[in-house]
């Protein structure tokens, strides 16, 4: 097959027109921005919750938590020593404190609606619509933490750890789905979404997969030469990994969407649109042909 025609097949297929979706958003300075957001706003978030909630949900919660993070042993126990005890966390906090806690987190919330919002080339908005959802995921991410960690505590065997996959694919999916439409304000059609739901589930659920068989030894690595710091590099690592597998559920998902052919007619169904009446006109799609040096730079003022 003749170079030219290889490319114009490339540039035609769905894997090309995700990655020149990432490279629209900027993936490479997205996914640092959302990972840093995670790790200094949403995961005190969850390690703060955690310390408030009954023993039975912390538990569930930081089962969880390690479980996605790939930790087990002694880097469990490195990273737990790393994080003052729930005792602790509660007589510093307080009640006032839990609740700023929730309202500063919102600013992963922010950097991820930001992802959606590029991805779909939707118009930003303010007002106090927006806060409210951000706040409505948080709660809807905790919940399903608490969630799945009760119920893989329930299970033992090995076909109730198949229900369990099975289960946790199906909740998280509907987290992501629900999540990628509320943060969009509801401009979207809800169908359209679930690709975004599922491939981001998909996604996430493999990278914590082999998180297992990396993880332990970057957080050993890390401490051993950097000490607390070196464990918080190490998570940092993880969360930069996951946000990537975030971008590529928003990205995959649009160009699911948007499909001329089959795929795009089986996502949005009987109905052709991929947004709801009241939403306003896309924004423009790029001028140039994109490289990957859009990756690393950000257009975003705000």
């Amino acid at each position: 097959m003749p170079v030219t025609e290889l490319r114009t097949w490339l540039e035609r297929s769905l894997v090309w027109r995700v990655w020149e979706r990432m490279l629209e958003i900027e993936f490479i300075d997205r996914s640092i921005a959302l990972a840093g957001k995670a790790f200094v706003s949403f995961f005190p978030l969850v390690i703060v919750v955690a310390a408030f909630m009954p023993a039975s949900v912390q538990e569930s919660m930081i089962r969880s938590v390690t479980i996605r993070l790939g930790l087990d042993g002694d880097t469990l126990t490195t990273v737990r020593d790393s994080f003052a005890s729930s005792g602790d966390v509660r007589e510093a906090t307080g009640v006032l404190g839990l609740v700023m806690t929730i309202f500063f987190a919102s600013s992963f919330t922010t950097a991820l609606q930001r992802v959606y919002f590029h991805a779909w080339r939707r118009p930003r908005k303010g007002g106090i619509g927006v806060y409210w959802r951000s706040i409505v995921f948080l709660l809807a991410v905790l919940a399903t933490m608490a969630t799945l960690g009760a119920v893989g505590r329930a299970v033992n065997g090995a076909a109730a750890i198949g229900v369990l996959v099975v289960v946790a694919l199906a909740v998280t999916s509907t987290l992501w789905g629900f999540g990628a439409w509320l943060l969009l304000l509801g401009d979207v059609r809800a169908r359209v979404l679930i690709p975004t739901g599922i491939i981001t589930a998909v996604t996430t659920s493999l990278y914590a997969a082999s998180a297992r068989i990396w993880m332990p030894g970057v957080v050993e690595s890390n401490e051993a030469q950097f000490g607390v710091f070196g464990v918080a590099l190490a998570l940092i690592t993880w969360f930069s990994g996951a946000a990537i597998c975030v971008l590529i559920g928003a990205t995959a998902g649009v160009v699911l969407a948007e499909d001329p052919g089959r795929l795009g007619q089986i996502v949005r169904g009987a109905d052709a649109r991929t947004l709801t009446d009241t939403a306003e006109v896309p924004l423009s799609s790029p001028t140039r042909e994109l490289s990957l040096r859009d990756a690393f730079q950000s257009t975003d003022d705000t």
